[in-house]
């Protein structure tokens, strides 16, 4: 088995490495004046169960393109198989035609990476299920809930909690939390007038005297978390948590956290924490390295990776 991976989260690399004891092979990903992109495998892959680890975070379009190429690379080494890990899929929200003429982004970007040479992919969380299907090769989706229900039950365990859903369409995601740690559930309804711009419009359940968990799959400019855990506040909780999975945090996002009602925001280091997260005194991120070492390790020795949330 060999490790490799692109520039877009070197920390979560070396720890998923650590986890597995298992020291990076050397490549050279660099850029040629024009920042077209340029990989090199450095070590000897022939034969090998080869595992290429990159998020397509900002900046997206890089990111991906090292991916691509990376993967290319070590289709043209002879690598046994590849496989594409990345924590945090990118163009993921692109899942259908939101309007006349609109791509269906995600699904292009699963054919790139299988006409690249992927053998298959391991994700987190992917923002709809149905892009697994996107893929015509084995696809693994896992979740970052029981790293988030161990928190939970080990920061909360005294308070009178209540799991909440920004949204209708996390519901499945934030049931499952709830039926875990045995609490009830509320749910946001929102109406979002355009891209990136939401309105709290009403609140599904008493969370009064509650200590509000919201969970999500992705916080990009944060106005839904912000504007969820206002409406909470108003509504008489007496504390707001949430736990993200994906800390895009594009734009004034980190700000608009620092100065939101939100006791906490938990990320994962799905993608890479920038310096004005660590600042920011209500913001926290959890490691999912085990997760997805285990997960590496699993399948390459051919064993269940499902068993893992049994």
């Amino acid at each position: 088995m060999k490790i490799l991976a692109g520039n877009s989260n070197p920390p979560l690399a070396e720890a998923i490495s650590a986890y597995l004891n298992l020291p990076m092979t050397k490549a050279s990903i660099r850029r040629f004046p024009d920042m077209e992109v340029f990989v090199e495998i450095l070590e000897n892959v022939r034969g090998e169960d080869v595992f290429f680890i990159q998020s397509a975070s900002f900046p997206a379009n890089d990111n991906l393109m090292e991916l691509l190429v990376a993967i290319d690379a070590l289709k043209r080494g002879s690598a046994r198989r590849i496989t594409a890990v990345i924590p945090y899929y990118g163009y993921a929200r692109q899942d259908r035609k939101s309007g006349p003429r609109s791509p269906i982004s995600a699904k292009l970007v699963a054919n790139l990476v299988t006409v690249a040479g992927a053998s298959r992919v391991l994700t987190l969380d992917l923002h709809a299920g149905q892009i697994q299907g996107f893929f015509d090769i084995p696809t693994d989706n896992l979740f970052a809930a029981p790293v988030f229900i161990k928190d939970i039950k080990e920061k909360y365990k005294s308070k009178k909690l209540m799991i909440v859903s920004p949204d209708v369409g996390g519901v499945v995601r934030a049931r499952a939390i709830a039926k875990s740690i045995n609490v009830d559930l509320a749910i946001i309804d929102k109406r979002r007038e355009r891209a990136g711009i939401s309105e709290v419009m009403n609140i599904i359940g008493d969370v009064d005297g509650y200590h509000c968990v919201l969970v999500d799959d992705i916080v990009d400019s944060a106005g839904t978390l912000c504007n969820a855990a206002q409406a909470l506040t108003d509504a008489g909780a007496s504390g707001v948590t949430a736990y993200v999975t994906h800390g895009v945090l594009s734009g004034g996002a980190v700000a608009r956290v620092a100065s939101s009602p939100l006791d906490r925001l938990v990320i994962t280091d799905s993608i890479m924490a920038t310096e004005a997260m660590g600042e920011t005194k209500n913001m926290e991120q959890l490691s999912i390295a085990s997760l997805l070492g285990e997960a590496i390790l699993r399948i390459s020795e051919e064993k269940s990776v499902s068993s893992l949330f049994e």
